[in-house]
């Protein structure tokens, strides 16, 4: 997924003073305890909220009494004995003169579901969604959704309109598609009423879903957390710390622009392109995503020149940093935010100024775009000098050779902690039967990365709920994009292979594999129901103990030459559909060279043949970002690509 879509283009001081309006405190129970809410069955029920300092407070649920004492802070937990499903329920909390009550609590199973927008997903637009959320209602699937909230420290609030709802046609419409459907199959089979949390934010980067303490343990993210620190303390002072670590980021990976923002910089050999279009349109660069620069000259009278003025640059996409005479001015963030800098006086001049922009792309539409007569320098004086129809342009460095930039770390989706912070700190340390992720396409630029990430998060949120064996249900990307004629590097696959390896190396943590069940031509692939139920498959067998149950495809065990061939065992047996041989298997040698390779399948065995001269040392499968394959399970689950190294 673009970055486009991971930065919803709100930079920080926005962003928290728009969630600041919509969060508050319950008076007593922490806000995630309300009406309609299931708890976590067979484990004791964790309770907590906030009053006065020292305040004692008395609860009772059902027959069951509790009491705890306020902290010096106003904060305080207590524990009811362990339940099983049964009759509605009914909490009353009192402490000094206020009281609180909840009511047609239910005793089940309770999951929580996460991700980025595969799994935000809404019910009504998966595969006959409208029949689907009208058929919706079941008074024992309990819903919650948090609601899209990104802060750089942890709260305990949510928004005021996150309550628990009864499944309904209206309640279930805008709930995850992938997690309803999962929770429905799991109330089918267990018969126990269940509760569903939805957390989700479309286009988030698994590092946001990761504590600060997780992050800091997994290593490589502390300039970023310091950053971000500073920008709890001071917007001013976080915003300078990024455009310098941007600004250091750049230096690193473009020396050759280094005179590029400058006035006495000959750019008379760089190409145009249209100030109102993504760069993309343009010849060269129908796939480009990285870093152009771009540059353009506006006129001014001397009167127009000792005006303080505002730079307005519409939309750039996905981060810019902006020179006007040399002078940085500023940098920002988000595919669709607008650009307006603050320009002092003194900074313009009469005659020609130069605007210089850093444009940096992550993937998808790339460069600054949208109505070309908005560009230009608003002065004080309300006149308004045009930036022009187009810029003056040349390619700096490809994000293949860049990496990615360091993005601002609170910007929601795309920082470092923020949804942690603001979306599953307020549900700690609520009981859960397990998590559900579908996660990852926002992560494909850095696939290694990914290898490391996603067992932290694991790691991370069962240490967080207190909860060290919680089943770990990940969703294993679907198939989108071009298909590919030969051999290629994927950052898809990559991220696919790290889940694979996830799953592999945790006995809690299951792969529910969608590569077969994705759309080439749209990210967001409508088909949840089969997705649902792979992961209630995986919950199963996880979660409610029925281990022998097949609940995801052939998975590799092992890859070892045998003379001409290399043969792979795999977990289970498998069946090829719509060919008579298995189709999508390459052999790599130790130049990174690879080859599409003649298979055959025997049971549990994939027998490679080598091409004659080749030596290969690594064997792939499906190593595409929509690969072709025909490999299954004999249940009729998907075998799931992978990267293994060939044994001797």
């Amino acid at each position: 997924m673009s970055m486009r879509s991971k930065i919803l283009g709100l930079l920080a001081a926005t962003a928290v003073s728009a969630i600041a309006t919509t969060v508050s405190a319950a008076p007593l129970l922490a806000p995630v305890f309300t009406d309609h809410a299931v708890l976590q069955r067979g484990q004791p029920i964790r309770v907590w909220g906030a009053a006065g300092p020292g305040a004692v407070v008395e609860l009772s649920l059902g027959e069951a009494k509790a009491s705890a004492t306020a902290d010096a802070e106003g904060r305080w937990s207590t524990t009811f004995p362990a339940r099983e499903p049964g009759a509605a329920l009914t909490l009353t909390t009192q402490a000094g003169g206020e009281r609180q009550t909840i009511s047609d609590l239910l005793v089940g199973d309770v999951w929580l579901c996460s991700g980025q927008s595969n799994m935000e997903y809404p019910l009504r637009r998966s595969l006959g969604g409208e029949a689907e959320a009208a058929n919706a209602a079941d008074p024992d699937i309990r819903l919650l959704q948090t609601g899209r909230v990104s802060l750089p420290n942890p709260t305990t609030a949510l928004p005021k309109e996150a309550a628990w709802r009864p499944a309904t046609p209206e309640s279930a419409n805008n709930f995850s598609a992938a997690c309803f459907f999962m929770g429905r199959e799991i109330k089918k089979t267990t018969g126990v009423p269940i509760g569903l949390i939805d957390a989700t934010w479309g286009g988030s980067i698994i590092q946001d879903w990761i504590s600060r303490e997780g992050l800091h343990a997994l290593g490589g993210y502390d300039e970023g957390l310091a950053v971000l620190a500073d920008y709890a303390r001071s917007p001013d002072v976080g915003m300078a710390q990024w455009t310098a670590m941007l600004d250091r980021w750049a230096a690193k990976v473009e020396p050759q622009a280094a005179a590029w923002s400058r006035p006495d910089f000959d750019d008379r050999d760089w190409k145009t392109m249209p100030a109102e279009q993504f760069w993309e349109t343009n010849p060269g660069l129908e796939t480009f995503d990285g870093t152009i620069w771009l540059r353009a000259t506006i006129v001014l009278t001397e009167k127009q020149a000792r005006q303080g003025a505002t730079l307005s640059l519409g939309p750039i996409d996905d981060l810019d940093t902006t020179f006007v005479n040399g002078r940085e001015i500023g940098s920002s963030q988000g595919w669709d935010t607008p650009r307006a800098y603050r320009i002092a006086p003194g900074v313009l001049r009469a005659g020609p100024n130069l605007i210089a922009v850093r444009a940096i792309d992550a993937g998808g539409g790339g460069g600054a775009w949208g109505p070309a007569a908005q560009k230009g320098l608003k002065f004080d004086d309300g006149s308004f000098a045009p930036l022009g129809a187009s810029w003056r342009y040349k390619v700096s460095t490809a994000i293949a050779q860049s990496g990615l930039p360091p993005t601002a770390p609170w910007v929601g989706s795309s920082g470092l902690s923020t949804l942690r912070n603001g979306m599953i700190a307020p549900l700690i340390p609520y009981g859960l039967k397990g998590f559900a992720w579908y996660q990852g396409e926002a992560n494909v630029a850095e696939p290694a990365a990914y290898g490391r990430l996603l067992p932290a998060l694991v790691a991370d949120w069962r240490r967080s709920f207190d909860a060290p064996d919680l089943p770990f249900l990940v969703v294993q990307l679907a198939a989108f994009g071009p298909r590919q004629t030969a051999p290629a590097e994927s950052g898809w696959a990559g991220v696919r292979d790290a889940q694979r390896q996830a799953a592999a190396a945790d006995p809690k943590v299951g792969l529910a594999s969608a590569v077969d069940i994705g759309d080439i031509y749209d990210i967001h692939p409508a088909n949840k129901q089969q997705v649902g139920h792979r992961l209630a498959l995986l919950a199963r067998k996880l979660a409610y103990g029925e281990t022998g149950l097949v609940a995801a495809g052939p998975a590799p065990l092992s890859a070892t030459r045998a003379a001409d061939a290399v043969v792979v065992r795999l977990d289970q047996s498998a069946v090829v559909q719509a060919d008579a041989r298995p189709v999508g298997f390459e052999l790599c040698d130790a130049g990174g060279a690879c080859r599409f390779a003649d298979a055959a399948l025997a049971g549990d065995q994939v027998r490679l043949t080598i091409p004659a001269g080749f030596a290969p040392v690594r064997v792939r499968f499906a190593w595409a970002d929509s690969p072709i394959l025909n490999l299954y399970g004999r249940t009729g689950l998907p075998a799931t690509p992978f990267e293994l190294t060939i044994a001797p």
